[in-house]
């Protein structure tokens, strides 16, 4: 049977935590100070721990780090001195979630009922990841490298818990997959997975998309609509990009993550959302907050878990090994046996692949597509990488600011491309609308009427 472990100095509320846990099958140890805790965690680990953040005899978060095996048991501070500051601290030490005071009875039967799960999944994860290790890869994700093997042991420790996940890395290194593989190795598995693109869908739909609208909110809203933090309810919500998600919008998805309820646009009813969170963004996220594109306070909060994913480059023999899978997928569906010349494997490792996995998976099917039987190195690729006296190299000179570098290697990228915005976004490993941001921060105006034409353009 689970068993739950309750400190708090309060008698009612470990009175009131005591009911809720017995009421999921736990059973519970109770505690009114750390000295009192340490004495329980000596008898029994818990498989959750429920601790109020302020003890008379110290902090509640000192006993993360005295757990015999911090990742098997779930963390959760429930307290009535909420600060973003404290908030920080526990999430950092290792708690999984931060409740406040008074606690919702929805959130606390969901965070028991997880929890009665994790031991039980982790131990499956674990055997799986032996098992797959072998394989040269891990639910989604395929590669053998010691970066990659870095990422899957991190996966593994995270999946099975509740944390909010973010992943960190350029364009196509496949943080989406990523994404996808800690929800199909989490207890939220038969549940729904959601993604969206925060800078793919336009700022003043976002907040429907997210939380849904009522009939009559806005003009056109014809009918009620339910957002993604109803219909993933018990499941995982990916958001992409989040650096592009608006300002004033980040305020609310705060608000959700600490409450664990949604408003509607336009409703007033306040609905129960049990919903893990895992984002994503090809930017360096504290560079983001400095910018002013990522509030601080929800960074802290999306932060739990950071997890940065390796760019192709650094990956080693992965190169040849997703490839070749992508090759044999073809195969597969085309019923053919076409196979890759020694210098094309040779000459993929010389490229330097600033489009990643996405890069790779692309340019295999367009040699593919392009060979008879033998798929010969695509001049395609080699004159992809920049070479000496053709205009595409730029001299920066040490000191310059960060800003001009900035600039200075956006410009160039894009007269490098013949001025196409979308090549020159991919290559940047930004989104489309990211880099028009960057030109009209260059340019003004001009770059927004210059936009107009070229779609009165691309229309005729």
């Amino acid at each position: 049977m689970a068993h739950a472990l309750i400190v708090d100095d309060d008698p009612d509320v470990v009175d009131w935590l005591q009911e809720v846990a017995r009421m999921e099958g736990f059973t519970v140890a109770r505690a009114h100070s750390i000295r009192e805790a340490r004495i329980e965690l000596g008898r029994q680990r818990p498989d959750v721990l429920l601790t109020d953040l302020r003890l008379p005899d110290g902090e509640g978060i000192e006993l993360v780090r005295e757990l015999d095996k911090p990742e098997a048991t779930e963390v959760i501070i429930v307290t009535g001195h909420a600060t973003v500051d404290s908030a920080v601290a526990a999430l950092r030490a290792g708690a999984s979630d931060y409740l406040v005071k008074p606690a919702d009875l929805d959130r606390v039967q969901a965070v028991l009922r997880h929890a009665k799960k994790t031991s039980a999944l982790q131990h499956e994860i674990g055997e799986l990841r032996e098992e797959l290790r072998k394989l040269g890869r891990f639910g989604r994700i395929l590669g053998s490298s010691p970066r990659m093997q870095v990422l899957y042991d991190q996966l593994t420790r995270v999946a099975p818990t509740s944390a909010t996940v973010m992943l960190i890395g350029e364009s196509g290194t496949g943080k989406e997959l990523a994404a996808a593989t800690v929800h199909e190795l989490s207890r939220r598995r038969d549940s729904s997975f959601l993604p969206l693109n925060c800078g793919a869908v336009a700022p003043q739909l976002i907040e429907s998309e997210l939380f849904g609208h009522e009939r009559g909110s806005f003009t056109g809203a014809d009918r009620q609509h339910k957002g993604f933090f109803e219909r993933a309810n018990g499941g995982t919500i990916f958001l992409d990009e989040i650096t592009e998600m608006p300002m004033e919008l980040q305020v609310k998805l705060l608000r959700v993550l600490e409450t664990g309820t949604v408003l509607r646009v336009g409703g007033t009813q306040t609905i129960a959302s049990d919903v893990r969170v895992i984002c994503a963004t090809n930017r360096e996220p504290e560079k983001a907050v400095a910018d002013g594109k990522l509030r601080e306070d929800l960074y802290h909060r999306l932060n739990v878990f950071p997890i940065r994913l390796p760019p192709l480059r650094d990956r080693g023999t992965d190169i040849e090994q997703l490839a070749q899978f992508f090759l044999d997928d073809l195969n597969k569906k085309e019923s053919t046996n076409k196979t890759f010349s020694r210098d094309a494997l040779v000459r993929l490792y010389q490229h330097p692949w600033p489009g990643n996995v996405r890069e790779l998976k692309n340019y295999v099917q367009r040699t593919y597509i392009m060979a008879d039987d033998v798929i010969e190195f695509d001049v395609a690729v080699s004159e992809a990488a920049p070479k000496q006296d053709d205009g595409t190299t730029i001299t920066i000179r040490v000191g310059t600011p960060l800003e001009e570098v900035e600039r200075r290697v956006t410009m160039a990228t894009l007269a490098y491309c013949g001025h196409v915005k979308r090549k020159a976004a991919e290559i940047l490993g930004v989104s489309l609308k990211t880099l028009y941001n960057r030109l009209e921060t260059y340019t003004g105006k001009e770059v927004e009427a210059e936009a107009k034409d070229e779609a009165v353009g691309a229309q005729d």
